[in-house]
């Protein structure tokens, strides 16, 4: 890890991750009612699950460990794309949310690629 990163908070990656659950939580609000207990919880279960596992990581002993909770937080990000689709094609999400969350999470996942790579030179 770099000098500059003091904190998780100094991830970029953290950083993209929690505006993104902040965009999932914001967006799935308009999500029907009978949803509350189901795609609402599910998606923004699966949405915040990818900054926390970044801070859990983070804050394990080494490398191995780190890359451990990136490849969960990867997972959760996966799972995240998943849930938004099926927002879109259940009509809760418009065309233009869907491509500027989807949009969101590609560069997310990017980011995670890219720490992973180097954690794992």
């Amino acid at each position: 890890m770099s000098n500059s990163v003091k904190t998780f908070r100094d991830l970029v990656v953290w950083q993209k991750s929690h505006e993104l659950v902040l965009e999932v939580y914001k967006t799935s609000k308009s999500f029907p009612a009978d949803e509350k207990f189901g795609l609402v919880s599910q998606i923004r279960r699966a949405s915040s699950s990818i900054p926390t596992n970044i801070v859990e990581g983070y804050k394990k002993k080494g490398n191995k460990e780190f890359l451990r909770y990136l490849n969960i937080a990867d997972c959760s990000l996966e799972e995240t794309k998943y849930h938004l689709l099926l927002a879109k094609d259940l009509i809760y999400l418009t065309e233009g949310d869907f491509n500027h969350l989807s949009s969101k999470c590609d560069e997310v996942g990017r980011m995670l690629s890219a720490l992973q790579r180097r954690l794992s030179e």
